[in-house]
């Protein structure tokens, strides 16, 4: 893991970062995410009903901005590749809602916020290049720690919008985005000698020998000992992963995939590497918009704002 870059991406090098993200992703499909975001506004009793555990995040997260999103991508054999820590500028450390505890500690956690405000990206030029990207890529997995929050601040941010009013439809929403999701924290109460999975992160990389590179409660270092404690945790338990997909800690609903069936022209097929995993979208053939990413001569799925006769 020594040898894993932490990759520090900021708005001047985003296009850059996201070009090597992009080729990275063609042959390393998992994606261990982490994120940083300016703490809880309200915190739910240990022993709250689901209800009210997904109320309470909703209201955190709506009300809130994400700070670093924290990506390591592996490969189903457990090749750790790179990670890359996106710093978002959106977040006011002056006037935006937080808790005033969990600021001061991402400051003593290593966090320069006010270098993240001058030089940090916006999260509107991240949500289109990002979708773009993730549009052209099949099988994808996502892979969390206690990941409910993680994975609700992504979808947040690839959505767009609020959360759903209810946790069945956020699973739902999700479903869109996420094609296959792994908690680790959830998969823990099922092994042997780990606690029940009542452990945090950095104790369970204890107890399986992986060191951290990077400083804790960073996005990109927590993403990467995500992914070299799945890697080591599947490795040691033998983990069939279709036993654990769609499962989070902490909330009952599976995250079930719903990606569409899409309909291409005949004498398109051999060229689309994959079905993509978004509603909304129709396929073309061109370059993309944005500079910085190299056309290769495959499909660019664009958004769309309303649904195409070619989604069945």
């Amino acid at each position: 893991m020594d040898s894993v870059k932490i990759r520090q991406v900021w708005g001047v090098n985003l296009d850059h970062e996201l070009f090597l993200f992009d080729q990275t992703l063609q042959h390393h499909n998992l994606l261990s995410v982490d994120t940083e975001f300016p703490g809880f506004l309200r915190n739910t009793p240990r022993d709250a009903p689901e209800t009210l555990r997904y109320s309470d995040l909703k209201f955190n997260i709506d009300n809130t901005k994400l700070i670093q999103l924290g990506i390591t991508l592996s490969d189903d054999n457990g090749n750790i590749s790179s990670t890359w820590e996106f710093n978002f500028c959106d977040f006011d450390i002056d006037n935006d809602a937080c808790n005033e505890t969990s600021i001061d500690f991402l400051k003593k956690s290593g966090l320069d916020f006010e270098r993240i405000r001058k030089d940090g990206i916006f999260m509107s030029v991240f949500r289109r290049k990002f979708l773009e990207i993730l549009s052209v890529h099949a099988n994808l997995k996502w892979v969390t720690f206690h990941g409910l929050y993680d994975l609700a601040y992504v979808l947040k941010l690839l959505s767009n919008n609020s959360l759903p009013l209810t946790v069945f439809d956020f699973v739902k929403e999700a479903a869109v985005y996420f094609t296959a999701v792994f908690d680790i924290k959830f998969i823990a109460r099922f092994c042997k000698g780990l606690m029940g999975g009542e452990l945090g992160l950095n104790r369970l990389a204890c107890i399986l020998t992986v060191d951290r590179c990077g400083e804790a409660h960073n996005a990109g270092s927590d993403s990467l000992l995500t992914a070299c404690v799945f890697a080591k945790l599947k490795n040691v338990y033998r983990i069939e992963e279709r036993n654990f997909d769609g499962f989070l800690y902490s909330i009952s609903p599976k995250i079930q995939s719903m990606r569409p069936k899409i309909v291409v022209p005949h004498y398109y097929q051999p060229l689309i590497p994959c079905r993509p995993p978004f509603p909304q979208m129709m396929v073309c053939y061109g370059r993309p918009t944005h500079p910085g990413y190299h056309f290769q001569g495959r499909p660019t799925y664009v958004m769309q704002s309303t649904m195409f006769p070619c989604v069945l």
